[in-house]
């Protein structure tokens, strides 16, 4: 099998989906696009079957919370590898903050569900559809989730970070 260009593996994106398929940006070769909700899941399982493509390889699902971006605070990323044809693909879904619900892609990979269960621990995203979908590193009585960007960095009352210790 030929290695596969990220023109050609766009276009064939393109041709099965159409304007399911946007934002198309290729930061360091890595082709990266955006979808829906609703699109998700059928994207990765043609990904996955398309016997040219065989993305088999689900190399991470993770989340990036996004807060000053009004309607779109949430991106599940999902990083897929075609080992066959050595090439990556990174498929981002833009969520509302009042709505992160997303479909499980258990049904795809078996792998997804403990990336599934760490993306819900740190950033609170509910995987519809998830087996098991309970906190996997914290503790299970935590209220908040720790990567999301609601709380300030440091603790304003710390006073060995003031200017004056560093002589400014």
């Amino acid at each position: 099998m030929g290695k596969i260009t990220n023109e050609e593996l766009l276009q064939k994106l393109k041709l099965q989906f159409g304007e399911n398929v946007s934002n198309v940006t290729e930061s360091y070769g890595l082709l990266t696009v955006d979808t829906t909700r609703e699109q998700i899941i059928d994207l990765l399982n043609w990904l996955y079957n398309e016997p040219v493509l065989q993305f088999t390889y689900l190399t991470d699902i993770t989340a990036v919370h996004y807060p000053e971006l009004q309607g779109k605070e949430m991106a599940v990323v999902y990083h897929v590898h075609s080992l066959v044809n050595n090439i990556r693909i990174r498929v981002k879904v833009f969520l509302a903050e009042g709505d992160i619900n997303i479909p499980t892609a258990t049904t795809i990979w078996n792998g997804a569900n403990w990336m599934e269960r760490e993306t819900y621990d740190f950033f609170g995203v509910n995987f519809t559809g998830h087996a098991d979908l309970r906190r996997i590193l914290n503790v299970d009585d935590m209220t908040v989730f720790p990567m999301r960007k609601e709380f300030p960095l440091e603790d304003p009352n710390r006073v060995d970070k003031k200017d004056y210790f560093f002589g400014r």
